[in-house]
């Protein structure tokens, strides 16, 4: 709701932020117009999903175009619900980091896995398999954010350790050395996502990968 919403505008506004970090927010596309309005200028604002097509007969979906008319200039793809929930492929989210780069919007591309993944050891096999498709897409890294959210974490109160989410940025760190090169390895942020709160951050904040 928009009261919701001017209370987080409030607390971001009245800061201190850090001019080390790039602070984004995501709100529901029908809010973000609002929200581009209220917040200050060291607030950047997402589009939580947008489709691979510029325009077309694709009824409730929006374009990097849209986003980018209104001066939004960053976009959420891949995140666990829409492929879990909306059952969106590796293949379709990398079709859609590759428009919305090539549209000039920068990309938080997430991927994760599920609890039978991680409990089968599946999760490395997961996440590079995610990761591969996307990098497949990319040619400017400096556009990209890659966020690993465990699905297992999203929304349900648990939380990877600080030693778990290490664990995985690790390797994804690797995968990105091996396969694209050291310096986007180096240079590429991860960020973590999955029941991620205030009391929490910090020691995930500590970890040298994450």
């Amino acid at each position: 709701s928009r009261a919701s919403i001017d209370t987080v505008v409030s607390f971001l506004s009245a800061g201190p932020l850090s001019p080390n970090a790039d602070v984004v927010v995501a709100p529901p596309s029908l809010y973000l117009q609002y929200v581009i309005d209220k917040l200050p200028s060291n607030v950047t604002v997402a589009g939580q999903n947008c489709y691979k097509a510029e325009k077309g007969a694709f009824t409730g979906e929006i374009s990097p175009q849209m986003l980018l008319d209104i001066g939004c200039r960053w976009v959420i793809l891949g995140h666990s619900e829409r492929r879990n929930i909306f059952k969106e492929t590796d293949e379709l989210v990398a079709e859609k980091v590759g428009f919305a780069l090539s549209s000039g919007m920068s990309v938080i591309a997430c991927i994760g896995e599920h609890l039978s993944d991680r409990e089968s050891g599946e999760t490395e096999n997961v996440v590079s398999r995610q990761l591969s498709a996307i990098a497949g897409q990319v040619k400017d890294w400096s556009k990209v954010v890659i966020a690993y959210e465990p699905v297992w974490a999203i929304g349900t109160g648990r939380t990877a350790t600080p030693g778990q989410a290490q664990e995985v940025h690790a390797f994804l760190r690797k995968w990105l050395t091996e396969n694209v090169s050291a310096d986007v390895a180096t240079q590429t942020r991860i960020i973590y996502g999955g029941s991620v709160n205030a009391t929490n951050c910090a020691d995930l904040a500590t970890q040298p990968d994450v």
